[in-house]
C-alpha cells in the first residue's frame, strides 16, 4: 500500500534518529536499513535524505565523520549525539500519545481492508 507523502513527511526525522541510536550509518545504507525495517513502505531517495540529515547536522543533532574501510572508499557516517537522543525521546513520547489518540478515534475494532 503506498503512503500519504503527508504522513511520510511528519515521520521521516523520528525514524533517521532512531536507526542512527542504533549504530552510525552512511546515507546509503540508512535508506537501506529504514527500507528494510519497514517491510518496503518506507523507502527514501538520496535526494530526500540528505537535506535532512544536513539539517540534522546544522542543528547539533547529529554529527558527521568520515572513515575508510580496508578496500573501499571513503564514506561519510552519521552518528547520534546527545542534543539529538534528547530530541529522540522528546519525539518519541509525541509519536506514543499522537498513536494512543489516533487508535483510541479508531477504536480496538478497527481493521485495515
Amino acid at each position: 500500500m503506498k503512503i500519504n507523502k503527508e504522513l511520510v513527511k511528519g515521520s521521516i526525522v523520528i525514524l533517521i534518529l532512531n536507526m542512527l541510536e542504533r549504530e552510525p550509518m552512511y546515507g546509503y545504507k540508512l535508506i537501506k536499513e529504514i527500507e528494510k525495517h519497514s517491510g518496503g513502505v518506507f523507502s527514501f531517495k538520496e535526494g530526500t535524505l540528505y537535506p535532512i540529515l544536513h539539517s540534522l547536522e546544522a542543528e547539533g543533532m547529529v554529527e558527521a565523520f568520515w572513515t575508510e574501510e580496508t578496500g573501499s572508499r571513503k564514506r561519510k557516517y552519521y552518528r547520534l549525539v546527545a542534543k539529538g537522543q534528547a530530541y529522540l525521546r522528546e519525539k518519541q513520547a509525541e509519536w506514543v500519545t499522537f498513536r494512543s489518540a489516533v487508535d483510541k478515534v479508531l477504536g480496538e475494532g478497527f481493521l485495515c481492508v
